[in-house]
């Protein structure tokens, strides 16, 4: 079941996708359920928004796959390699990826998303899926030269727009025979199966639930495969996992 978080009509809803329409529901289903109000909005006449922002952290994970390890220099960690990025990095499918001044280098980073469920702290690896609502797509979007200058990864991941998600949650989705793939302007870039993961979604949610604990709604990036690279003002990013659904972004610089 896919899970939109939309506008329209100057409103905020969510809505389950039924091919060419939005089943709209009565309110947040990560609170309120799937109870629907009857009502159907046309897909063509809604904006897609965020499919969650979250309430209080954006967990990512470094270095998950091990091309993308080699690539970045060094091995792949023993454990995830954990960092946070602020839920106001958080923006939409079709909403645009703002350079900011202060990089001359902005890189795209394909990424699967988890999206937490329920209050959720220690879960074991394999009760994971008790504490998982859903998975959408995110772009780990980076400033390199300032990952690179700054020795840490706060600030370089951490700008507005830097986390796009979307373009809905998938709430039945099956890791198995998934592959992801990122095109710039069409370009295949990335390309690399999910289970090529180190640390598999078990292994990462037992993982941050013992240093954080996770809330309804907060977002677990699952790493980048290799072949990740800068992108330029006015170019499209499109990030697609099989089952999911496509992401799309552009860049800006004001």
């Amino acid at each position: 079941m896919k899970i939109a978080r939309f506008s329209h009509d100057q409103t905020i809803r969510y809505g389950i996708i039924d091919e060419a329409d939005l089943v709209v529901l009565d309110g947040d289903p990560l609170y309120s359920g799937f109870e629907t109000t009857g009502e159907r909005v046309p897909l063509a006449d809604a904006t897609l928004l965020a499919p969650v922002i979250p309430r209080s952290k954006v967990v990512a994970v470094g270095k998950n796959y091990h091309d993308h390890a080699a690539e970045m220099g060094g091995e792949a960690p023993a454990e995830p390699l954990l960092f946070l990025k602020p839920n106001t990095s958080v923006v939409g499918t079709g909403d645009q990826i703002v350079f900011p001044p202060q990089s001359e280098r902005i890189d795209f980073e394909g990424e699967l998303a988890i999206v937490i469920g329920t209050i959720a702290k220690n879960v074991s690896a394999d009760r994971a899926d008790e504490v998982i609502f859903g998975y959408t797509i995110a772009n780990d979007v980076t400033a390199r030269d300032l990952q690179q200058a700054d020795g840490q990864w706060a600030r370089a991941k951490g700008f507005d727009t830097f986390c796009p998600l979307g373009p809905w949650i998938e709430t039945e989705f099956d890791i198995e025979d998934a592959t992801i793939e990122t095109r710039v302007n069409g370009e295949v870039r990335q390309q690399a199966p999910l289970s090529d993961m180190i640390h598999s979604i078990g292994e990462i949610v037992e993982y941050a639930s013992a240093v954080w604990t996770l809330l309804p709604g907060d977002v677990i990036l699952t790493g980048t495969p290799a072949g990740i690279g800068p992108f330029q003002s006015g170019e499209t990013v499109e990030v697609e996992v099989s089952g999911i659904g496509v992401l799309r972004n552009t860049g800006r610089r004001p």
